[in-house]
């Protein structure tokens, strides 16, 4: 079916429109690109939807979402476009025919998330541009299975979305967490093994997966070389990014906390033998549950590191955590000089005594 009409920039509406109609069915297309590319592009959206080649047929949501996901290439997206289907996208939409979306759509899914989540609590501003980002995947997955026309042009995060806070352990949850190494079983205090795993991340800044990926091999004296990591559904990765693998000077508590676990091990090759990142979540919040704990996430673990070490450059901080050097822990990235790693191993080792040896004293004055 060829249209005979051409899109029209809407001066109100700052974009290009086109309305058609086949078998019945209107439909508006949009582009907000200025100029006769804008135009183009409009009339291009038009021109695919009413084009016979578009055979989305009786195809529903659900049915088609698990092939989305198995046609993604990376694992954590794949875990994360599985669960935005499973929480959000499915039922909502899953029993809806391809052929009938609408960005209005997703949009209402996107709002409602914003507002009440799954739980009743709103999402933040992150988790919902990993939402959008989740839906622009599956329609253009859509597309170019020649199944739909749809584009989300103009899907937004609500302006109302908060921002995730950062949550962190503070000085009196570090205490315990250093005082106390047993979790709760079955109602009764057993030793927990993995209380050396959550002391060595706060104490080095580790990611989750960069602690299951650590090797024995890995250890160099008082340095461990980070080169590897283990994600969500159990692969072994190169990290997050180029400045993810690194070298870390340990602090003596560091050292303290590695060479027990080391014994505890035995002869095994993984430093942390941590089953998966879901197993260490949930052993993680036991472990907080058992010791008056505010549970933070094993991720915002690090974060309570870099809070710690706000007193280093920037610069340091970002070498010690592995950031990149676009991303803003306190400024410029970059070091080399020899002596460099046991200078701030040492400084972090001070920062951590004195933070240990205010809220110990602290505890004194009020007992007195």
């Amino acid at each position: 079916m060829r249209r005979t009409n051409t899109a029209q920039w809407m001066e109100k509406y700052n974009r290009w429109q086109i309305k058609v109609q086949k078998d019945g069915v209107r439909r508006t297309f949009y582009s907000s690109t200025p100029g006769r590319k804008g135009q183009r592009e409009a009339n291009a959206k038009a021109d695919a939807w009413l084009d016979d080649g578009i055979q989305g047929g009786n195809l529903r949501v659900e049915a088609v979402y698990p092939q989305f996901v198995a046609s993604i290439l990376s694992a954590n997206e794949r875990e994360r476009a599985k669960d935005m289907g499973r929480l959000y996208l499915l039922p909502a939409i899953g029993h809806k025919r391809i052929e009938s979306l609408r960005e209005d759509d997703f949009q209402t899914i996107l709002d409602r998330a914003a507002a009440c989540g799954v739980s009743g609590k709103p999402l933040s501003r992150k988790t919902l541009s990993n939402l959008a980002s989740v839906m622009r995947g599956f329609v253009r997955f859509c597309r170019r299975k020649r199944w739909t026309a749809e584009t989300l042009e103009f899907l937004s995060i609500p302006k109302s979305a908060p921002k995730g806070e950062k949550r962190i352990l503070q000085p009196k949850d570090l205490v315990q967490l250093f005082t106390s190494d047993t979790t709760l079983l079955r109602g009764k205090p057993v030793p927990d093994s993995y209380i050396h795993a959550y002391r060595f991340q706060v104490l080095t800044g580790l990611r989750p997966g960069e602690l299951m990926g650590l090797r024995r091999e890995d250890i160099h004296g008082r340095e461990i070389h980070l080169q590897r990591s283990v994600n969500e559904a159990g692969q072994v990765t190169r990290g997050k990014n180029d400045n993810a693998r690194r070298v870390i000077a340990l602090t003596s508590q560091a050292q303290q906390e590695l060479s027990s676990q080391l014994e505890a091990s035995g002869e095994r090759e993984q430093v942390f033998p941590v089953e998966s990142q879901s197993t260490y979540r949930h052993r993680w919040k036991r472990y907080c549950d058992a010791n008056g704990i505010p549970y933070i996430s094993p991720y915002e673990m690090r974060h309570t590191f870099v809070s710690m070490v706000k007193a280093l450059p920037e610069g340091e901080v970002k070498a010690l955590v592995g950031h990149s050097r676009s991303m803003d822990t306190f400024g410029v990235y970059g070091h080399g000089v020899e002596g460099e790693r046991e200078r701030i191993a040492g400084k972090l080792e001070a920062i951590f005594q004195e933070l240990l040896a205010q809220e110990e004293s602290g505890k004194e004055d009020s007992q007195e």
